[in-house]
């Protein structure tokens, strides 16, 4: 089992933006598990006993936490389709590698139970970072089905006064109930059209 310090929730309710009323109030929230590092202090060739063993318990105790926060209850019902935007995120503290924040966000043992609970077909955005306590915890947010909706790229960042500790980690996830209130910058469909490139574009962001 993950020995987990604590949960911190992040919670922003935005009522104006860019000197002009929302439409609705538009929410950015996440969760973050505070977790000892099981590999810190050393380096450890296989990390998949760890990753198999933590991904679905974090995953599940962080989505359930995601789902109340969105209005639902810990099995999905209503809730995960008040959420549009999503991503998640980890620090590692300085005794660990980048390698470990990536190791547990970067699996579907972790991922897949929030992708379902909020009906997701588009991956999730992602961040992995390493820093002291108090660093900076960044989480991208894209559409949760349509990866090229410019209006739902997004950046929730906060930070917890005590964490990381060097040795222990964050993982969080965060969502959006909408894209930015007043987008007007288009999507990357129009750019590839006027361009002459097809849909999947690799190069096009």
């Amino acid at each position: 089992m993950p020995a987990v310090r604590k949960y911190v929730t992040f919670d922003e309710e935005i009522l104006i933006e860019g000197f002009k009323p929302a439409p609705q109030p538009w929410r950015m929230f996440a969760v973050a598990a505070v977790i000892q590092n099981p590999w810190a202090g050393r380096y450890v060739e296989d990390l998949n006993p760890e990753i198999y063993e933590y991904g679905p318990i974090l995953g599940e105790a962080l989505t359930s936490r995601m789902i109340k926060l969105a209005g639902g209850d810990a099995k999905g019902g209503t809730g995960g389709e008040n959420i549009e935007a999503y991503g998640k995120s980890a620090v590692v503290g300085l005794d660990g590698e980048i390698e470990h924040a990536s190791a547990l966000i970067h699996t579907l043992r972790f991922g897949n139970n929030y992708r379902s609970a909020v009906g997701a077909t588009s991956y999730l955005s992602f961040a992995n970072t390493r820093g002291p306590a108090n660093a900076p915890i960044t989480i991208p947010l894209m559409d949760k089905h349509d990866a090229g909706r410019r209006s739902h790229y997004l950046t929730i960042q906060f930070s917890i006064a005590d964490a990381p500790r060097a040795n222990e980690l964050v993982i969080v996830l965060g969502a959006a109930t909408g894209g930015r209130p007043h987008h007007r910058i288009g999507d990357r469909y129009q750019d590839l059209k006027e361009l002459g490139h097809d849909v999947d574009n690799p190069a096009a962001i």
